[in-house]
């Protein structure tokens, strides 16, 4: 049987609990529920591989050419049975990896068990009415957060309730909001305003994508201390500030942008929340950026539960919320499209020009082209009249050479800034162009009218992702570049639908790994599976990978300071992955974000609180050879290596476990230096 074959089965699959990757069902169940050619390769697989395990679960993957058998023992006498063993079967690799959570503190554990098994299951009954008793008191409101032990059990306590002997549920405390009209005046609402000494993170973003440069009329609404403002002021904006507490004075008046920095997130009246954010889209004339704080369910743990948040230390109040949960609630209440910016940081274009400029200028911003930091080399001219006028003027000739490059065409009088320059020697930009054809490699030329094309081709196709109408909105030159590169707009559109749905084909993205691996020469490639880089290199990657890449930024926001991004092969993901300090020789690992493009959601893990930072310990494989980076590497890693010797470098130890071995060496890691400690 072949990938294909497989995938048509799963789909046809009528009974067991489905989920977007995989669907699941008990041993119980599979006579009656699997195909039997499906079946059949199920068991000759286990006996191939000699697989004796104790198993009565299987997970079939839908995407991928594989299934995992689980092992619940208590799978009956258990409300909430715990995993033991997985073996996940790669059925196109032939091989098994298993998984033991005997010694874990906190298993996977198993809900809703009726949806795993058929009706005329002994315990069916009994299972639904576990699933019922944890749907009353909304224990699965978000089911991203319960599926390990320690999730479950802290959700169950905050509810008010606890499992008794039998695993029932069990109210031992009654979780109300208070009815007292008092109550919410005792939220500190004023204590959530904080001193800034830089830019908070949100005026942080407008600056860096040039919203700060004087051209557009800004309001801080909601503005806390105003430090923002006070700084925005000194630089000579145009910035207006209001604040309900601090500032509530000042003057509220329409303005180009509109910062609502972190005050959503304040407010525990719900009704109040949505009528501050629909007036602060009113106030909005072309961008609403609204930013919130984002954490997880471990975070939220630490506080008292209030409302639909929680109630801090300080008596303030917060509401957190994931980065889907935001943009989802903006687009419900003012009923428009959102465009992530950063975690927690969205904007809304009230402008269609300024949203498409926006996403026209992010595209085509930040390319590593040989042009931009060095000089074009001249071709040798004979003649001698050439040459004069060239050495004349060599700069202003390179500098026009230059951007040609830029844009893969000849540019319009309004688009070079020194047209006039230029026209007043060669009277138009064409004679111009025409002259230095034989001055120039025309090859270089041809390389960049290509890469401007799938430039182009890139950006098209991530409108389409984002479901923007670009026809309308064009700026001039984008409508130039259409003329140039394409036949008309309709053309471009259906080379960038077709761009956009290769993505779909894990083979497309697959063979696009390898040409990009082969061509950048650095990262970590696993054969069939993924590739690792440095996002530095994302615009050196073929047009499929951008678009598959660039379509994971479209629903995470700004991917500036994410440091590697691992392109899944077979699985429609991206992982985008920060480190403290990546000039470092050993950086630790502090976020990992894995996009899920297929069911548009994002699952962030934050390292150092939730899990223990681990070490980047191949940091060599994203250098260049040769480099005196990599040989620094070289000797760095060595000496590491020493340390951990006997130790297969896939079982090295996380940072807590790391640094125990370096006291036992009487070692310090300094910097990029081990220190011998003094005894």
């Amino acid at each position: 049987m072949d990938f294909p074959e497989y995938k048509q089965l799963i789909k046809s699959l009528k009974h067991g609990k489905s989920l977007p990757t995989a669907i699941y069902l008990h041993k119980s169940s599979i006579t009656e529920c699997l195909p039997e050619a499906l079946s059949a390769l199920i068991n000759t697989t286990i006996k191939t591989l000699e697989i004796d395990a104790d198993w009565n679960l299987i997970k079939l993957y839908k995407r991928d050419f594989k299934f995992t058998l689980l092992e619940y023992p208590s799978f009956d006498q258990s409300s909430y049975p715990e995993l033991l063993k997985s073996h996940t079967i790669d059925i196109y690799e032939n091989t098994v990896k298993t998984t033991d959570y005997s010694s874990s503190a906190n298993p996977p554990i198993l809900h809703r068990k009726e949806t795993f098994v058929l009706p005329n299951y002994p315990n069916y009954k009994l299972f639904e009415e576990l699933t019922k008793e944890g749907e009353q008191i909304g224990l699965y409101q978000n089911t991203k957060s319960i599926g390990f032990k320690k999730q479950w059990q802290n959700l169950i306590k905050r509810k008010g309730y606890k499992l008794d002997e039998n695993g029932r549920l069990h109210q031992v405390a009654k979780i109300v909001e208070s009815k007292n009209p008092e109550q919410p005046q005792q939220i500190q609402r004023h204590l959530t305003a904080i001193n800034r000494d830089r830019l908070s993170a949100p005026f942080q973003k407008l600056a860096k994508y040039g919203y700060l440069n004087g051209d557009y009329s800004i309001l801080d609404y909601g503005c806390g201390l105003g430090d923002d403002a006070t700084e925005l002021e000194a630089h000579g904006l145009n910035i207006n500030a209001w604040d309900p507490v601090h500032r509530p004075n000042a003057t509220k008046t329409p303005c180009d942008i509109v910062n609502l920095g972190f005050v959503l997130n304040v407010i525990e009246d719900q009704t109040e929340r949505q009528d501050t954010l629909k007036a602060a889209y009113q106030y909005t004339n072309k961008l609403l950026l609204v930013s919130v704080m984002l954490a997880n369910e471990a975070k939220q743990e630490h506080f008292k539960p209030y409302k639909d948040g929680v109630v801090t230390s300080r008596n303030t109040f917060q509401k957190y919320f994931s980065q889907a949960q935001i943009r989802c609630y903006i687009e419900q209440v003012l009923k428009v499209k959102t465009t992530p910016f950063g975690q927690g940081i969205i904007a809304v274009f009230k402008s269609a020009e300024l949203e498409e400029a926006h996403h026209l200028e992010l595209q085509f911003k930040n390319y590593n082209w040989q042009h931009i930091t060095q000089r074009p080399t001249p071709k040798v001219v004979n003649k001698a009249e050439q040459k004069s006028l060239f050495e004349k003027h060599q700069n202003l000739l390179a500098d026009f050479w230059q951007y040609c490059l830029h844009l893969g065409r000849m540019p319009a009088n309004d688009e070079f800034e020194q047209s006039l320059a230029i026209r007043q020697i060669f009277s138009s930009h064409n004679k111009a162009f025409q002259f230095l054809q034989g001055n120039y490699d025309q090859a270089e030329f041809n390389q960049a009218k290509t890469k401007r094309h799938d430039d182009l081709l890139v950006y098209f196709a991530l409108s389409l992702f984002g479901k923007r109408k670009a026809k309308s909105h064009m700026p001039a030159k984008l409508t130039r570049d259409i003329k140039i590169h394409f036949e008309s707009y309709n053309h471009a559109l259906e080379e960038a639908k077709s761009l956009l749905f290769s993505i779909s084909e894990p083979a497309n993205i697959g063979n696009a790994c390898y040409q990009a691996y082969e061509n950048i020469k650095l990262g970590e490639l696993h054969d069939n599976h993924s590739y690792i880089l440095p996002t530095r290199f994302l615009n050196q990657l073929p047009a499929i990978l951008r678009v598959y890449i660039g379509s994971a930024a479209q629903l995470y926001g700004d991917i500036e300071d994410i440091d590697l991004v691992k392109i899944h092969m077979r699985s429609g993901k991206v992982t985008f992955l920060k480190y403290d300090d990546f000039s470092k020789k050993l950086p630790l690992l502090i976020e990992r974000v894995k996009v899920k493009l297929l069911e548009q959601d994002i699952d962030y893990f934050f390292y150092g609180d939730d899990y223990p930072n681990q070490p980047l310990y191949n940091k060599i494989d994203y250098l260049q050879k040769g480099s005196s980076e990599y040989k620094s590497q070289q000797n760095f890693d060595k000496k590491l290596a020493a340390m951990l010797k006997g130790v297969e470098k896939s079982e090295w130890p996380n940072w807590p476990i790391l640094q125990k071995v370096f006291e036992y060496w009487k070692i310090e890691l300094k910097g990029d230096r081990f220190i011998k400690l003094k005894h």
